[in-house]
């Protein structure tokens, strides 16, 4: 798998806006990646070192539209914490 199909996103929340100031990111990847992988990614992409990742395995919610039922597609997250001396990530263009 290469780099860019196991990071998908990043993910924009007040909680995840909080704890950028220690250097802790939170990226949606791939359900099939595994913590090494999504490792080299970030690190192949944004050139940081990585001190620490969590990940966690996300159920789809149950979604109903009228009488028919379904489930939103599940997702993977992970938490990744940058080493002290790695520089930051640009999640925004700041000008």
């Amino acid at each position: 798998m290469d780099a860019r199909d196991i990071i998908l996103r990043p993910i924009i929340t007040e909680q995840t806006m909080s704890v950028l100031d220690s250097k802790t990111y939170t990226f949606e990847v791939d359900v099939r990646a595994t913590k090494p992988q999504i490792k080299r990614a970030i690190e192949e992409i944004f050139e940081v070192k990585i001190e620490k990742i969590n990940t966690a395995n996300v159920r789809g919610k149950l979604k109903r539209q009228g009488r028919y039922a379904g489930y939103t597609k599940k997702r993977k997250k992970a938490i990744v914490k940058l080493s002290a001396a790695s520089k930051d990530i640009q999640l925004f263009n700041e000008q």
